[in-house]
């Protein structure tokens, strides 16, 4: 068993992968697949990497304006409480 795992010649075996998979029906599907990935790779890194400002990710969210809520009016204060005599 090690012994054809020790002697594995990448140069002269590499080529018995294509006797298996055909490249005239797979090599498309295979290459759109791996791009893909790659596409949704990248939408993944650029919406959690931390240079998403470098992209443009921050000016996207500045050009939004949100209006503010005007401010709750503010209860009357309560009268203050006399001084005690000084001494």
């Amino acid at each position: 068993m090690f012994q054809d795992v020790f002697n594995y010649k990448p140069k002269e075996q590499d080529y018995r992968i294509w006797l298996v998979v055909n490249p005239a029906t797979w090599l498309i599907p295979i290459l759109m697949s791996v791009f893909v990935l790659g596409l949704l790779l990248h939408a993944l890194l650029f919406s959690v990497s931390p240079y998403n400002a470098y992209w443009g990710g921050e000016e996207a969210v500045a050009e939004v304006v949100v209006e503010e809520a005007a401010p709750a009016p503010a209860a009357e204060a309560a009268p203050a409480a006399e001084a005690a005599p000084a001494e």
